[in-house]
């Protein structure tokens, strides 16, 4: 593999892989990693979109980014292609040494094992960074527009980080790059392709395909805004994606097509049927059971990342959390008179199970 200068890496072992790259680990010290793009649509416009975010790397808004350790943003530091195949892609900052995919604190499977520790204060703490990063991110003048658990990093103090970052929208001087990503489930409805309901997606976030944008509305602050949402509900409710359950009136399609049609436990109680294992749906404190209503309801009314981060922040401070008498694992809101988790624990499943 060599750079634009002539430099050469070796790629050492496949990490990873998505619907529209690869990723590599490179030389033997665990400090960078490689995404390849084997067939972009485009493969010029593609080159010229990695090009201007290594050059945007030193330019004061990234600069204010990427400060502060751990480093928040595996940021494109090189361009590079393959010396035997041609294929085009950069060098970026392996997340791996700080962090842990980010479904390690999101799905129930994953927390045990990975991150044995974790309580709903860690999750809590989780979508207080999500939310302040976004935050960070649109003051700068970038939009993710494909926010998704896969493109999320995270450790057992909660604090996240995020790739994929060839993927965003920006500018350079006048020119645009717009986003050209979406993922089923996380995708504002405003977004969708005509057709996005009657996909067939799988329900789960590891099953999603991500699919080239074709939006009558390209990704703004309010759709990253939409899946910061998604993604807070699911922190806080023990993984649950805030659109699941079999529709009360018909066939389960999609995630997306109970999102087009507002079939939320949160804003309606009978459009759909979960498991009676699913945490109950009034654990949350007032005012973020308030923003999440606010940011599936209607897309004008939206609650911008800012404020997520400044009410998440509220939620967890000193004395507004209280630890259950019967299981130290299970954290809640001082809001609510009883352990929340013992009550979804007694109908058989426990979000935050103590360590074996």
């Amino acid at each position: 593999m060599v750079s634009r200068g002539g430099r050469e890496w070796q790629l050492t072992e496949r990490i990873g892989a998505g619907s529209e790259g690869l990723v590599y680990a490179v030389g033997h010290d665990g400090s960078l990693v490689a995404k390849l793009v084997p067939d972009p649509a485009d493969p010029v416009a593609y080159r010229r979109r990695v090009e201007r975010l290594v050059r945007q790397r030193r330019e004061p808004r990234t600069v204010r980014l990427l400060a502060g350790t751990p480093q928040r943003v595996a940021w494109p530091l090189a361009a590079v292609r393959t010396l035997r195949d041609d294929v085009e892609g950069y060098l970026m900052p392996d997340l791996r040494r700080d962090f842990l995919p980010f479904t390690a604190l999101l799905t129930e499977a994953g927390r045990p094992d990975a991150l044995p520790g974790a309580t709903w204060a860690t999750a809590l703490a989780a979508a207080e960074a999500l939310a302040r990063l976004l935050a960070d991110l649109h003051t700068e003048g970038y939009v993710v527009g494909d926010l998704n658990p896969d493109n999320l990093w995270v450790d057992a103090h909660g604090r996240v980080g995020m790739a994929d970052v060839d993927s965003w929208q920006f500018t350079d001087g006048h020119d645009v790059f717009p986003g050209r990503m979406r993922t089923p489930g996380y995708t504002a409805p405003e977004r969708m392709a005509p057709n996005a309901g009657t996909s067939g997606a799988p329900a789960g976030p590891g099953e999603e395909t991500r699919a080239p944008a074709a939006p009558p509305v390209p990704p703004d602050a309010s759709t990253d805004a939409f899946a910061l949402a998604v993604l807070v509900h699911q922190l806080l409710m023990g993984g649950l994606h805030p659109f699941a359950g079999h529709p009360a009136d018909g066939d389960y399609l999609s995630l997306d097509d109970n999102v087009l049609h507002d079939r939320c436990r949160l804003l309606d109680r009978t459009s759909v049927v979960l498991p009676r294992t699913a945490p109950p749906a009034d654990l949350l404190p007032r005012a973020l059971d308030a923003l999440l209503r606010a940011a599936f309801s209607a897309a004008g009314s939206r609650p911008p990342a800012a404020v997520w981060a400044r009410e998440l922040a509220a939620a967890r401070a000193p004395g507004r959390l209280a630890r259950c008498t019967v299981r130290a694992t299970h954290v809640h809101t001082v809001e609510r008179p009883w352990c929340p988790w013992c009550d979804q624990a007694r109908r058989g499943m426990d979000s935050y199970p103590e360590p074996a």
